[in-house]
């Protein structure tokens, strides 16, 4: 049989893919260790790690001790040989982190936004950027690639933000464009809980989860829904906006676009649960005190986490029914306020209104989800495309 040409450069580029993949995901590690891990033989480990340094994507990283036999050396990921950036915005601030291709975090800044105009929406992200990449001390230039999280999604028709008409600023027609033009690396903008539901993918919980539903309760309610690995979107960016979703137990609202509110958020949403607690004489200034308040709180606060489980679950019935995913993770502050206490009871409640079982699991992402799911797209991306400098695209 004949050999397909080129097939030993192929080969190379999957070892040394596979490499770098574990030295990612595992290292330092030793010529010895990478080799028994990949199965190549010490030569060539040894090819494939002298290869690799000398395209800049790997470096040494000092030597084994402790062990009997002279030191080995170890090699990791050469993470200064990229650096991406992350943002999470919201109606009152835009945090932005830089992070390098390892994903070790190295420059963090926030910008306040509240009483914004809708001007200046290109200037404060670029301020935002120019901010984290400086405490990294970074140029702007350095960065591979940007990744903003916002509510709403953007519809893929129109390049319009839609479902987010809480963030000003947002809803110009040629605002991604001119984004874009600025910022002057490339960008992907996605929704922020959609981004949160990638986070708890790469590092979360639901690594090993191809279909999964991530719900998030904040003051708003929204979810991210995750199909045979892939998020699924919508044709217009807009599934998972179950904010909007009509529910019993709270009137039918009409004109759901204008009002940015539907059953789901009537029943869930920040608001109406710092109401119940108040209901309840619970004392708190914010949905997510409040929740926190009832867990201390005997009697009244049983009553307080009892009906909101239950109103989280009937959202939750309506999702399985259409979805059925294996798994779902409830993140946001306002739920994950409840701990494993409130977990506990949507999953009891969940199971008497719907057929289905998944599971349930408070997110895994405790700090900053949205943003670390900036990170790990960006990254994704990035690692692709510097990865594949090592040997030619694997087909």
């Amino acid at each position: 049989m004949a050999t397909t040409p080129g097939t030993p450069r192929l080969l190379r580029a999957m070892n040394d893919r596979a490499a770098l993949d574990l030295l990612l995901s595992q290292g330092p590690l030793s010529r010895t260790t990478l080799g028994n891990l990949t199965g190549l033989s010490k030569p060539t480990a040894s090819q494939l790690l002298a290869r690799l340094e000398a395209a800049g994507l790997v470096r040494p990283s000092g030597t084994t001790a402790g062990r009997p036999g002279p030191n080995a050396q170890l090699y990791e990921i050469n993470g200064e040989i990229a650096y991406v950036a992350g943002l999470d915005v919201t109606p009152t601030r835009i945090r932005a982190a830089v992070a390098d291709l390892t994903g070790n975090v190295v420059g963090r800044y926030e910008l306040a936004t509240p009483g914004r105009s809708a001007k200046g929406t290109v200037d404060r992200v670029v301020k935002a950027i120019e901010g984290a990449a400086g405490e990294a001390g970074l140029s702007r230039e350095r960065l591979r690639r940007v990744s903003i999280g916002t509510p709403g999604g953007f519809d893929p028709t129109t390049g319009r933000l839609r479902y987010a008409t809480h963030l000003p600023g947002w809803h110009a027609p040629h605002l991604l464009e001119e984004l874009a033009a600025a910022i002057a690396v490339p960008l992907q903008v996605e929704n922020d809980v959609n981004l949160a539901a990638v986070a708890e993918q790469r590092v979360g919980h639901a690594q090993n989860h191809e279909n999964f539903v991530l719900l998030w309760g904040e003051e708003g309610i929204g979810a991210a829904i995750v199909i045979n690995g892939r998020l699924h979107r919508g044709a217009t960016g807009g599934a998972g906006e179950v904010a909007f979703l009509p529910l019993p137990g709270t009137p039918l609202v009409r004109d759901v676009g204008r009002n940015n509110a539907g059953g789901f958020q009537e029943l869930a949403g920040g608001e109406p649960v710092l109401e119940l607690a108040r209901e309840h004489g619970l004392k708190a200034r914010t949905a997510e005190a409040a929740i926190a308040v009832a867990l201390q709180t005997e009697g009244a606060g049983d009553a307080v986490l009892n009906e909101f489980a239950h109103r989280l679950a009937v959202g939750l019935a309506a999702i399985v029914a259409v979805v059925d995913p294996e798994l779902i993770v409830l993140a946001g502050g306002v739920i994950t306020a409840g701990g494993e206490r409130l977990r506990g009871l949507v999953q009891d409640e969940l199971a008497e209104l719907a057929v289905p079982r998944p599971q349930l699991l408070m997110t895994a992402i405790s700090t900053d989800p949205v943003l670390s799911g900036a990170l790990q797209s960006a990254l994704s991306t990035t690692r692709d495309e510097v990865f594949d400098t090592a040997g030619p695209p694997i087909m």
